[in-house]
């Protein structure tokens, strides 16, 4: 069994909170890959399924980011898990926006949900370290964390959560370098393609009737896109 964990706070308010990006990150692996509904379970919601042939558990606990590590160990003693099937998605103010990077083990640099994890359950779980961008300047780091991503942010913010759910099952058989490497690889593609030519005008087109648009979507429903696309609208 491999615990997966989003960082962030529960609440509507929260939910576009550059700090609830871990919470978006395993949000966009059970909307990708078809987990189950998310049930009440170890102070925290969870779904279960597979990934990569592996058992996961996508987990989000709902004691707010300063008390995770107390529903993440009622979690991980059930289990009985090793600290290296926990893999922990959070925001991470040292990295440029839209980078990823994984560690096992290390420093918490301040942040509250992790400094809880350690004190919990210890330290040498796997961290997928999720880039927000720092401010600048230490006093503006908390009004920084805790408001929305912008919409420009939303750009890149996109095709990552759909990176990192598409290559998740390397996360799940142990590929942590591979997994970095193809996220990677993702985004650097995405940040490469040629920007859309802006289309001629034409006229207004004739208003379709609900019945001609009905159910018509811009992306295949059973595609990873087209699942993610639903879901990361749906969060707006």
């Amino acid at each position: 069994m491999k615990l997966f964990v989003g960082l962030g706070n529960p609440g509507a308010q929260y939910a576009l909170h550059r700090h609830n990006v871990g919470f978006m990150a395993v949000d966009a692996i059970a909307a990708a890959h078809d987990f189950p509904a998310w049930r009440k379970r170890f102070s925290g919601l969870a779904s279960e399924g597979k990934l990569g042939g592996e058992q996961v558990l996508l987990f989000k606990p709902q004691t707010f980011m300063n008390e995770s590590g107390r529903a993440v160990g009622e979690a991980v003693r059930f289990y009985k898990l090793d600290l290296s099937d926990v893999i922990v998605f959070h925001d991470e103010l040292d990295l440029a926006p839209g980078k990823v990077r994984v560690k096992v083990s290390g420093g918490v640099a301040g942040h509250n949900g992790l400094k809880s994890l350690t004190a919990h359950i210890g330290n040498d779980y796997v961290r997928v370290r999720i880039g927000i961008g720092h401010p600048g300047n230490k006093a503006l780091v908390t009004g920084h964390v805790l408001q929305n991503f912008t919409k420009a942010e939303l750009e890149w913010l996109e095709p990552l959560l759909g990176a990192i759910a598409e290559e998740a099952p390397y996360l799940a058989q142990g590929a942590n370098d591979k997994f970095q490497s193809r996220v990677a690889y993702v985004m650097q593609e995405e940040a490469e393609a040629p920007a859309e030519e802006e289309p001629a005008k034409k006229p207004a087109p004739r208003r379709k009737a609900a019945s001609e648009t009905k159910d018509k979507q811009p992306v295949a429903e059973g595609t990873l896109a087209g699942k993610l696309r639903r879901w990361f609208g749906s969060q707006q």
